[in-house]
């Protein structure tokens, strides 16, 4: 009769952890992670706002990196009330529901930052291999369909992702590991068989992030083989040069993202500190790191901030 009460019974919220073992140095880290979150929104917000502005970058390359920064705002925000509600206000608690809208956003963005690096090498693939076709090949409508064909197979397969979760029962802990909720985090706490979650969630993955890096692979061996048959090395140099800020991104996205799938999977023998580490790193990292590597590229992007930054002054001294 009790085994039965318990398949009834669901925690009515979670408690988040933030980075285990430095809960007296909450108060000052709070100012730096609210730097971060500054620096990821402003960056990304002056990444939309220039191309949208300038005419000179009305094209699939810059298109693509306006959804790569739309997706990273998304990852942002996803994680920003959790976070600052933990390092700024000491508030661990996030409600059942909520938590499940939380994981579903979280995972649902970053599947979308997966297939817009995808796209981003296809369209250095045609920028290198046929420069001369590079605009009636990837025209604006392929541009249009690109982009949501990614966002429908994100939302899609995300989708079952909180009702999987939504019918396991949880009546033991209900601490998660981390300062906001993923799938296999909460998974871990159920009070039942988690087989179909954790084999949806292994198709989920390899379907995305899986086919996706395969797909970024063999984009690059086929980029290689195209600029290696090019006969000057200041060819070879140039073509290789428009790939740099991409190549930047797919590793700022895959690392951390595989360190927490390998911790996960081998390193229960790690402290909690370093499992609260490389989950924020796996959020936090791209969204920060991306419009740093692309200003650092692209002139228009750093004049935008340049700009910025002097009425910012002048109307601070006015």
């Amino acid at each position: 009769m009790a085994d039965n009460n318990h398949t009834h019974f669901q925690h009515l919220y979670f408690v988040l952890t933030g980075i285990p073992g430095l809960e007296q140095k909450y108060y000052w880290m709070a100012f730096p992670l609210g730097a971060i979150y500054v620096i990821a929104l402003f960056g990304n917000g002056v990444i939309i706002s220039t191309i949208k502005s300038e005419l000179s970058l009305h094209i699939p390359m810059y298109y693509f990196l306006c959804m790569l920064a739309l997706a990273d705002m998304g990852l942002a925000l996803c994680t920003l009330p959790s976070m600052l509600g933990i390092f700024w206000f000491n508030y661990k608690s996030i409600t059942f529901d909520a938590c499940l809208v939380q994981m579903y956003f979280i995972h649902t963005f970053s599947a979308i930052e997966s297939g817009v690096l995808v796209a981003m090498a296809f369209d250095r693939v045609v920028a290198i291999w046929n420069p001369l076709r590079y605009s009636t090949i990837l025209t604006n409508g392929v541009v249009c369909r690109t982009g949501a064909v990614i966002l429908t197979r994100a939302v899609c397969v995300v989708f079952p992702v909180p009702f999987l979760i939504k019918r396991l029962p949880f009546y033991h802990s209900n601490i998660l590991s981390h300062s906001f909720c993923l799938h296999q985090d909460v998974m871990r706490l159920a009070c039942a068989s988690t087989r179909v979650n954790s084999l949806y969630g292994l198709i989920a993955v390899i379907f995305t992030k899986g086919s996706d890096s395969l797909s970024i692979l063999f984009s690059y061996v086929f980029i290689l083989r195209t600029v290696m048959a090019i006969a000057s090395g200041e060819g070879r140099l140039k073509a290789l040069n428009t790939c740099v800020s991409h190549i930047c991104a797919v590793l700022i996205f895959y690392v951390p993202l595989i360190g927490v799938s390998v911790i996960h999977r081998f390193g229960k023998h790690l402290s909690p500190l370093t499992h609260a580490l490389m989950a924020n790193a796996y959020l936090l990292v791209p969204p920060v790191l991306n419009p740093i590597v692309y200003a650092v590229k692209t002139k228009e992007i750093r004049r935008k901030i340049i700009q910025i930054f002097v009425q910012t002054k002048i109307t601070a001294e006015g």
